[in-house]
């Protein structure tokens, strides 16, 4: 190994921080909603950041320690937004709502970078043909959209 095993560590939390907080910043609709053109971003992005983490290390004991810091951090992140509501906010966001009562929020909607569009197509999947037959519509963290129709 070419970098002592601490190095490893360290490297490996501050691109897996650098990353959620990137990742946060592109919204919903990017994690939630894998176009091809997305999953190549992510590819792309994990060769980007390997010789960070790595250093140029290409050992393979130095990967084993890349690979258990990362799920290691992903685990201890994973409890402590279990624990801690305002940090699983932080994280992992709150659901946005784009529709209520049959209103439509264009600015949330202007934020999520979604379109009409991509709205309409949730609501006739969850049987609605209208946005006034819709009593909540959210965006939910990992992307999708939920429908919670008008009783009838």
């Amino acid at each position: 190994m070419s970098l002592v095993w601490w190095e490893f560590v360290l490297r490996g939390i501050i691109i897996y921080v650098f990353l959620i907080g990137l990742l946060r910043l592109t919204g919903k609709r990017q994690v939630g909603q894998l176009a091809p053109f997305d999953l190549v971003l992510l590819l792309v992005l994990s060769n980007a950041v390997q010789n960070a983490m790595n250093g140029g290390d290409n050992s393979v004991i130095g990967g084993m320690i890349s690979a258990v810091t990362l799920v290691g951090v992903n685990w201890i992140v994973g409890l402590l937004t279990y624990r801690s509501k305002r940090l699983e906010a932080l994280i992992e966001g709150r659901p946005d709502v784009l529709i209520r009562d049959g209103k439509l929020f264009q600015q949330t909607l202007e934020r999520a970078k979604l379109t009409r569009h991509e709205v309409m197509t949730a609501l006739r999947e969850a049987g609605c043909s209208s946005i006034e037959e819709v009593r909540a519509a959210l965006l939910e963290n990992d992307g999708s959209i939920s429908v919670i129709p008008k009783s009838k």
